[in-house]
Formats: C-alpha cells, structure tokens, sequence
C-alpha cells in the first residue's frame, strides 16, 4: 500500500492504482474535469500508476497546464482521423499552423479538402470519443524512436530528435497511429467531449474550448487580417527553408544563422518601409496609432517606422497612451482591488483628445509626462506644435479603440496593429503558440529593466492576457495595416536569457509548473549568441544593446 496526501488528507491505495482511478472518487466534486495531476511537484498524466507515497494535486481543463493537454489530445485525435479516413500518407502531410480565436488552422498539404470530407473526419473523431481510444505512451530509445519516425515519413520530427540530448524519446500511439508531442496527454480519447471541425480557406479548423469554459465550443471569429498576415509568414519561413526547429538548428549548425538573421531583419525592414510609403501615400494621415498586445516590440517598431516616415519626407513625433494615465489615485481598480492599468478608464481619454484637436488645427501645446514613481501626470515645458509634413506616431494598448481618438477625423488616422505571430514550429504537429514567445520575451525584459523575477512575471501573465483580450484583440481587424514583429531565430537567442531565470522559480511556488514547461520547450533549441543581432533589432528591445530609448 502507498499512503497519498489529497487535499490535505491521508488515503492508502493498493500500489500500481492508476491515478485516473483515484480521480474517478474526487471528480465528482469538480465542476470541471480533472486532466492531469503532481506528485510532488512532478505532472503524471491519468494513465500513470502511483508506486510511492506523495503529496497529490490535481489540474483541470480550467488550469493552462490542463487546457494544453486537451488541445494535444484533440489535435492527435484529428490526426489519427485523417490517417483512418484519406490514409497514413495524408496524415503525414497535414501540419498544425496557427490558431485563429478558439480555432486550430491545419494545412492538409495535398489532401483536398472538402466539406464532405470534414464531415468524415469529423464523424471519425466522435467514434474515438464514443470508443474512449486510449492513447498509449511508449518510452523509445532515441535512435529506434529516429527510425520508427524516418519510416513513416515524419522527417520533421527525425531531425527534431536529432538534437536531443536524452537516451529515450517519449511518443504516443492511438490504436496503430504513432506520434510525437511536446507535453502531456490526456488517458483517452473520451476525454476530448467538445469540439468542432470545419473547413476554412484551404484547409481545416479544429475549434476548441476556450479553458475559461472547457465545455463551450463556440464559433470562430471573422479575422481575415489576421489570417492573411499568419499565412504570409507561414510562406516566408517555407521559402527561406526553416518551418521547424529542427531546420532552425541546421542552420545553427552549418553556420548560416547569421546570414538568416540579416535576412529576416531585413525583411521586417522592408516591411516597415511599405508600411510608410502607404502612410505618405494617403498624404492626409496627421496620427498613426499603433497597438498591440504585450511584448510585441511596439516601441522599437514605432521608432523603426520613425525613421522610415522621414525618408518619405515626413517629421514624425513619438507619443505614449501612457503619459496619459490618470494619475494613480483615480486609476480604476479589478475585482481583486488591484490597479487596472490596462483599461480604457484608466487613460485621460478626455485630456488626450483635447490635445491632439489642438495639435491638428495648429496650436501650440504642452505635452505631459507620466511619472510612475509618484504616480502623476506632470507638465515640464515640452511643448508641440505641427508644422507641414509633421506626423503624430501614438503608441499604446487602446491605440485601436476609436474611443481612444473620438474626437479626431478617421481619415486623419491610420491605424497598426503589431504582434509576434510566430510561423516556427516544433515539428509539423507541435506549433509553437505566440503567447509563450511573448511570456519570454516579457519575462527577460522585466529582469533586465525593472529587476522583476521570472516568477512575478509569470504570476502577472493571466491579467496582463486578460486586458489583451478586453482591450486589444477585439480591435486588431480595424486596423490598416497589421506587422508580424516574430523573428524566426529569436527564441534560439533568448534561450540564454530566459533559462537562469526560469531555473530561478522553485518547487514550492504556483509558478514552478509553468517554469518547467517552457524550461523543457527552450530544450529543442541550440542557443545563439545576441552578438550578432543588428542594434534596431526588435529582439534587442528585451535583451539589451538596442540604439533605441527602449
């Protein structure tokens, strides 16, 4: 007998009890299901047998850890569909690309895709529900594991393995389907209850429960902008010839990284430079409003846009949403009492619009500054008036909220949206999410700027996404233009910088979970050294050595 410690009480069980059977007793007390649990400190998937005394806590749908292991599971699930309905070669072909809202896009490759076809797929996912398929997980030596995958045609995760450091690889099989997953699973394909799959452009969305509610579905929102821009990256990395990491860490290897850095830099360069051209084009835009979720690079992009915009014979002048915080003492605060920074309430909407009214019709005006020590709002003398060819360049989280700027002419404004929409996956079917690149990027630039540790950083990352969803994503369709400001080699470069600071986060805090999991993600990565990155490089905005003030 083993003794487990489950929510502060003792209970004995036969050693070799599954942990899916002791969860059987305690799910009936939890609104939603459990996925996952810690022994310890250490994540078991259900299907683990507990062989030794511990302390035991569980992780539902509702938890990130627990959500992610719905996704995994969902998406092996539609795989093993396309393998038994098109066949083992089409399976193969299809890749896990990006996600739009609540929806997982999957490029078929040269599977055509229909409707009847997704109905197929579709109706084959709920047999493996009804049929509760069990995943099974086999430890497999590295080289066998190379070998198994080479044979089935899965090149992509051959050459990820490649660069393991461990003896043994752990992969998955669903009745005679193998695959490989970065994370953990859930026991069986009962698990995955709600789901959807559609066709959508030229190949399939699998729509997935948002983990604020697991049992809701819920449609895909209309974001052809979006869309449009993920795609192009997603054809820009097949053309330069890295679409995964192991193609990333071949070009590590045979050294041609920092031609690839130049190239990519010069690409968002170019970029840049349309996106100015378009401005100027329009001749009657005085603001350009750029927003964009946290860590997306919005300073170094505004400064970098700056300097474009004055090759087309325009003076631009940078503004910060910021310097029009209210000052603290009437700064709206959240349901747990703390400041909320992040809605609209807590900029001087009124102070704002008033200023830039004057701006356009040629008065003088002092500009404020926000001094966040203190908490106020302060006047220095900084005076602003627009002359001809003088550019407003407005950089802030509500930048695309017309409440913002109601009071201006639309068309005096254009409109940026800029995030890291990351096209660089782990292999065809682990993508890479865009959050967990933001995550690192924030949690290096706290640490370097404001002395912030990895844990508080992490600790904040829920609200911090909370206010994006509120404030930001809702408008990223209005925009004119949206920038991609991902770097294809990035994280092989703030692998250094995030590591001592992840292993920094210990075993007895909340945040140690998620520490470890982007610990083992940063594992498939060879590291890269930030020497070689331009000066006005978006990436030096988080690890250092930027020429610009940010």
């Amino acid at each position: 007998m083993i003794t487990l410690t489950i929510e502060g009480k003792k209970k004995q069980y036969p050693k070799g009890t599954t942990y899916e059977e002791i969860v059987s007793e305690y799910q009936p007390a939890y609104k939603n299901q459990i996925a996952l649990v810690a022994v310890d400190g250490k994540i078991r998937e259900l299907f683990k047998k507990a062989t030794k005394d511990g302390e035991l806590k569980f992780f539902t749908l509702k938890d990130n850890i627990g959500s992610k292991s719905y996704i995994r599971t969902a998406t092996m699930m539609l795989l093993k569909a396309v393998y038994d309905v098109a066949g083992p070669e089409y399976a193969q072909g299809c890749r896990v690309e990006f996600t739009v809202g609540n929806g997982y896009y999957i490029n078929t490759g040269e599977l055509k895709v229909t409707e009847e076809l997704a109905g197929k797929l579709k109706a084959r996912m709920k047999e493996l529900v009804e049929l509760k398929m069990p995943l099974i997980k086999k430890s497999v030596a590295l080289e066998d594991a190379m070998a198994l995958f080479r044979e089935k045609g899965m090149q992509d995760k051959e050459k990820l393995f490649r660069y393991r450091r461990s003896s043994f690889v752990n992969i998955y099989e669903m009745e005679g389907y193998f695959d490989y997953y970065y994370g953990f699973m859930l026991p069986h394909a009962g698990y995955v209850k709600y789901f959807d799959l559609i066709t959508y452009a030229d190949g399939l969305m699998l729509l997935l429960p948002d983990k604020k509610d697991p049992c809701d579905v819920g449609e895909i929102p209309e974001r052809k902008l979006l869309f449009q821009t993920l795609k192009e990256a997603e054809k820009w990395g097949e053309r330069v010839k890295i679409t995964t990491v192991g193609d990333l860490n071949d070009q590590i290897c045979n050294g041609s990284i920092s031609d690839m850095i130049l190239v990519q830099e010069a690409e968002q360069e170019r970029k840049i430079g349309e996106i100015a051209k378009e401005i100027a084009k329009r001749g009657d835009v005085k603001f350009v409003m750029i927003a964009g979720p946290s860590s997306s690079g919005k300073t170094s992009f505004s400064h970098r846009l700056s300097i474009q915009l004055r090759t087309q014979g325009m003076k631009p002048h940078p503004i910060a949403l910021d310097d029009y915080f209210v000052d603290r003492e009437f700064t709206p605060r959240d349901e747990n009492g703390d400041y909320n920074f992040e809605c609209l309430e807590a900029i001087d909407v009124e102070q704002f619009n008033q200023d830039m009214c004057a701006l356009l019709a040629g008065e003088t005006v002092e500009m404020p500054t926000f001094n966040f020590k203190v908490g106020k709002r302060e006047y220095k003398g900084n005076t602003l008036k627009l002359e001809e060819g003088d550019i407003l360049v407005i950089e802030g989280i509500h930048g695309l909220n017309e409440k913002t700027s109601y009071a201006l002419p639309s068309e005096s404004k254009y409109r940026i949206y800029i995030s890291a929409l990351t096209s660089l996956n782990i292999d065809e079917h682990n993508r890479i999410p865009t959050t967990d690149v933001r995550l690192i990027r924030r949690m290096i630039r706290d640490a370097r700027t404001r002395g912030s540790s990895a844990q508080r950083t992490i600790q904040m990352w829920p609200s911090v996404r909370r206010g994006e969803e509120e404030n930001i994503f809702p408008f990223q369709e209005d925009a004119d233009a949206m920038f991609n400001s991902a770097l294809i080699y990035e994280l092989a470069v703030l692998k250094q910088f995030a590591e001592p600071l992840l292993f920094g986060i210990t075993k007895d805090q909340p945040e140690y979970y998620e520490a470890k999991r982007l610990l083992k993600f940063l594992e498939y990565f060879l590291g890269v050294s930030s020497e070689n990155l331009p000066n006005n490089s978006i990436c030096r905005e988080f690890v250092g050595g930027s020429c610009f003030n940010v």
